[in-house]
């Protein structure tokens, strides 16, 4: 196992999906395969486990493995139920999210994705696809800037951000990670105990440049179509944003299709959800937060396929 990457709630996960033998699981982040490697370890022979990362690096760690009863994939989340049916998977024991970015591509000071170092600001989880961040920033405008650092960060300077960025470029462009935190540093007035002032911006872009909502809301449908009798749902985010859309997504799928209320149905005529929520949602130990900080705003949340029957 790479030993720069610690799988987040690595147990808790594996409880979740409660992995058989002779099963078929798949890993919609890959990573650098801490999950993977755990869920391998319990497969046995007949057991199959497809990845899938839009990372080429991660995808070229994965494809080192010589096991038969793996395979990996690249490609985005989105493009799951393509990548499965390609792959002769029409149902999954359980599937598996762990959003955001990873470990070793916050380390790498040449992705971008962190103000740590002064780097080429970039950001793509996939550097052959998209516009970078730097690329970005030089031609949105300050209201579409704004709207995003407020809207995906989440920041209360957003503005006050994005002004400083459309001026600072008139004068040169903005190519690297310490020229955006130094205007973040001087335009956020002031932030919580132990916060950068550019943690929320940096943020802000990463989700922007990567699609990393949208993406996340048309796989998770995916997901749930891909899963077979019983398949476990589970997925791990990292801030409220992402947090929030998992929950209503699962939430709603436990529900059921809304219908009008003045139906005249029965309660047994009434749609019933396809998913049912196990338990209440899961965060790390704190001590495995104090052996990786990195998993202190983790969230586990997971759910069961039942396809059609009552939701408990």
């Amino acid at each position: 196992m790479n030993a720069l990457h610690r799988p987040v709630l690595l147990e808790e996960v594996l409880q979740a999906l409660a992995v058989r033998p002779d099963g078929v699981y798949v890993d919609a982040t890959f990573g650098r395969g801490g999950h993977s490697r755990a869920i391998l370890d319990r497969l046995g022979p007949a057991g199959r486990l497809l990845a899938l990362d839009r990372d080429p690096e991660a995808v070229a760690c994965g494809r080192s493995w010589a096991d038969p009863r793996f395979t990996i994939v690249h490609a985005p989340f989105s493009a799951l139920m393509a990548t499965a049916r390609a792959h002769g998977i029409t149902a999954a024991d359980g599937v598996l999210f762990d959003l955001g970015v990873s470990s070793p591509q916050l380390d790498a000071p040449e992705r971008g994705f962190s103000f740590r170092f002064d780097a080429p600001l970039d950001m793509r989880m996939d550097p052959t696809q998209g516009m970078s961040a730097a690329q970005w920033l030089a031609q949105a405008d300050e209201e579409e800037i704004a709207r995003v650092v407020r809207d995906y960060g989440e920041e209360r300077f957003a503005r006050a951000i994005a002004r400083a960025i459309v001026q600072a470029r008139a004068h040169a462009p903005i190519r690297t990670t310490g020229q955006l935190a130094q205007l973040c540093a001087r335009a956020v007035r002031t932030r919580e105990r132990g916060q950068h002032p550019a943690t929320r911006t940096f943020q802000a872009l990463r989700i922007h440049v990567n699609r990393e909502l949208e993406e996340l809301d048309r796989a998770l449908p995916q997901a749930v179509e891909l899963l077979g009798p019983g398949g476990r749902l589970a997925v791990i985010s990292f801030h409220s944003l992402e947090d929030r859309r998992v929950k209503r997504f699962l939430q709603s799928e436990c529900q059921g299709r809304a219908l009008p209320a003045e139906l005249p149905l029965r309660p047994q005529e009434l749609p019933m959800g396809r998913l049912r929520l196990l338990g209440r949602a899961m965060r790390p130990t704190a001590a495995e937060v104090a052996a990786n900080p990195r998993a202190r705003s983790a969230v586990l949340r997971v759910a069961e396929w039942i396809g059609g029957a009552a939701c408990a």
